[in-house]
């Protein structure tokens, strides 16, 4: 029998300082009747077939998320974790991985770890970014923890822009650590389809 590899992806997700901007935002955002397709979603399980097995937590208030809840709920997945696991953070998942990982000492070998559009700090222009996700000056600990981490950015992403990825080059001087810039990716990492990723993992 195969053994499985696990990954585990913790998905995006937004943050506000003031409960009005919460309201406002949820009294404006787009909602649509169409099922919302993602690269991290039935893409990721097709692709990477039988032989892995991908533990998506549902990290509680997704829309208004608190650090310090993310780290309670990640942390109970630990002991159902086995070793070399890939971690995959996107968006506010990745700089949820990026710090958690930074602070904390990992009980278990990790394989490899993705952040895929990782914002740095609160600068990111087009939304907020609080409530304890805030990096520490040292990310050494983060470089540390795995045999390979990953950061991947788009060229056009207007959520977290290259300023961003400017910033992560700076602290992070591991020879294990590779930041990758894709121009033809659109948008957010808005795609239905990553192929790029996928070779990444089967490497």
């Amino acid at each position: 029998m195969v053994k499985m590899k696990q990954i585990l992806l913790i998905h995006g997700g937004m943050t506000f300082s003031k409960k009005k901007d919460y309201i406002n935002f949820l009294r404006t955002r787009n909602i649509s009747l169409e099922k919302y397709k993602s690269w991290a979603r039935e893409y990721l399980d097709k692709k990477l077939g039988k032989e892995y097995q991908i533990i998506r937590p549902r990290m509680p208030l997704q829309d208004n998320a608190q650090y310090e809840e993310w780290k309670i709920h990640f942390e109970r997945y630990i002991p159902l974790i086995k070793n070399n696991i890939i971690l995959i953070g996107s968006s506010l998942g990745s700089i949820f991985l990026a710090r958690y990982l930074s602070e904390n000492k990992f009980p278990k070998k990790i394989s490899k770890i993705f952040l895929v559009c990782p914002p740095y700090d609160n600068s990111i222009p087009l939304e907020e970014l609080t409530n304890g996700f805030k990096l520490k000056a040292n990310l050494e600990l983060l470089e540390k923890q795995s045999n390979e981490l990953y950061l991947l950015f788009s060229k056009n992403d207007p959520v977290v822009p290259l300023s961003q990825a400017d910033k992560y080059k700076k602290k992070l001087k591991g020879k294990n650590t590779r930041i990758i810039i894709y121009p033809h990716i659109k948008g957010h990492f808005e795609v239905e389809e990553f192929p790029e990723i996928i070779k990444l993992i089967k490497k």
